[in-house]
């Protein structure tokens, strides 16, 4: 598995993990949760920055993120969607829209195959889908 695999699932972990936290992340304490948080799932040091990146730039763009999501997610409101997925669109849309050495397609198809370890059974299918819609809403 590459690093950049291992980053986008050790980011895809400190995400979830975030979801259940009641406040949103204040700037001064992200490098704080995030080393705290490489330490307890001994995050591999390579993965570290990339991991990084994606979080700070997910957490910073959230709202315009979701804002896609839930443009391209018909009938899905941003709140139902599983975590797993969410936070696995989430970090899809971060590449295709905020990661220039990152190909669309590399990451739709990075977050279809993290879906196929930690989604369910449909999650696979389902994120595909949304990206796909994402990548062109974003391309017209």
């Amino acid at each position: 598995m590459g690093i950049r695999r291992k980053s986008r699932e050790s980011a895809l972990q400190f995400l979830f993990q975030d979801d259940f936290v009641a406040e949103e992340i204040r700037q001064g304490e992200m490098n704080e949760r995030f080393d705290m948080f490489c330490d307890l799932y001994q995050v591999s040091r390579k993965a570290r920055p990339y991991t990084l990146d994606l979080v700070q730039g997910i957490v910073r763009n959230r709202d315009h993120i979701d804002s896609l999501i839930g443009q391209c997610a018909k009938n899905w409101r941003l709140e139902r969607i599983a975590l797993t997925d969410r936070n696995l669109l989430r970090i899809g849309v971060f590449e295709m829209l905020y990661c220039e050495d990152v190909p669309d397609q590399v990451a739709i198809n990075e977050a279809v195959e993290i879906a196929k370890r930690y989604g369910s059974e449909e999650s696979p299918a389902f994120i595909n889908g949304i990206l796909d819609a994402v990548k062109t809403l974003i391309h017209t």
